[in-house]
Order: C-alpha cells, then structure tokens, then sequence
C-alpha cells in the first residue's frame, strides 16, 4: 500500500479509512486501491444532505453537494478498510459505474439509482431493481412524499 493511503484519517473507530474523492477521480482511484490489493468492494450507498447543507464533517477542499455516494473496499492482506465519499450535485447526479472493475457492484449501482437517483454511467442494467419498473421517484430521497394509505377499519358487532 503506498503512502497516500497509508496516511489517510479513520473514522471515529479508527477502523476505516476515509478518503473524499471527487466524481472525476472515483475510477482512477478505484483502479489503483484494487491494485494495490482492495479486492473487494463491501458496500456502495448513497446519502441525501438535503436538509444538511451547511455539514463540517467535509475537508475544507471539498465542496458539499446534496448528495454523497460512499464505496466501501476491503484489504484482506493489509488488512483494512477504505471508505470512499464522492460528492454528487442534485443538477447533475451522475458517476461512473465501478461495474468494470468490481463486477459485484452491479446490484449496488442498480439499488443507488433506484433509491436516490444516482445514475451510474456504463452500468450494464440500469432497470430498477427495487422498485416497480412504472414507479415514479425515488423513495429514499429526502424530497420523496411518502403520501398515506387510508386505514380501514373492520366494524365491530
């Protein structure tokens, strides 16, 4: 493992390495973390910062964006973690699939887009994976109305 990501801050268990990478580094990065022996990919999710705008957990570089996609690798030789946080704006939510090198993330991707809207460019399937195909929205969005269903009571005798 090279230095920059020797050298990268953990989270609050000391467990994870974080690293903030921008939409146009995420594959670059990617790439290089495989080669140097993060094998797997645990996770990719996404979160909506609709309602945090002003967040202070972001390096003063980055830039925060209502949106964030975070990748999760695995080491088993080192052994370690990496979390990556990419910042995707709401008027453009779009990044590169990591289809192509981990082709387990193709489920991931699928759940993000479907969820919150993200699309992964070169994803292989974009079709909803979670919810009906005619669905409209995005359920985990902050801005999704959760709308009601009418409670029906039986009548009682």
């Amino acid at each position: 493992m090279n230095d920059s990501v020797r050298h990268v801050p953990r989270d609050q268990l000391g467990e994870t390495a974080v690293i903030h990478v921008s939409r146009d580094q995420l594959t670059e990065t990617v790439a290089g973390l495989r080669d140097e022996g993060y094998v797997s990919v645990l996770d990719v999710t996404a979160v909506d910062y609709l309602e945090h705008p002003g967040r202070t957990d972001l390096p003063p570089e980055v830039e925060p964006e209502r949106f964030e996609l975070v990748v999760t690798l695995i080491s088993h030789a080192a052994p370690g973690r990496i979390r990556l946080r990419v910042q995707v704006p709401a008027d453009d939510p779009t990044v590169a699939t990591l289809f192509d090198l981990y082709p387990g993330t193709e489920a991931l991707e699928r759940e993000v887009a479907d969820m919150f809207g993200i699309v992964f460019e070169g994803h292989p399937d974009p079709s909803r994976i979670l919810m009906p195909p005619d669905w409209e929205g995005h359920p985990l969005r902050k801005d999704f109305s959760v709308g009601h269903i009418p409670v029906q009571f039986k009548a009682t005798q």
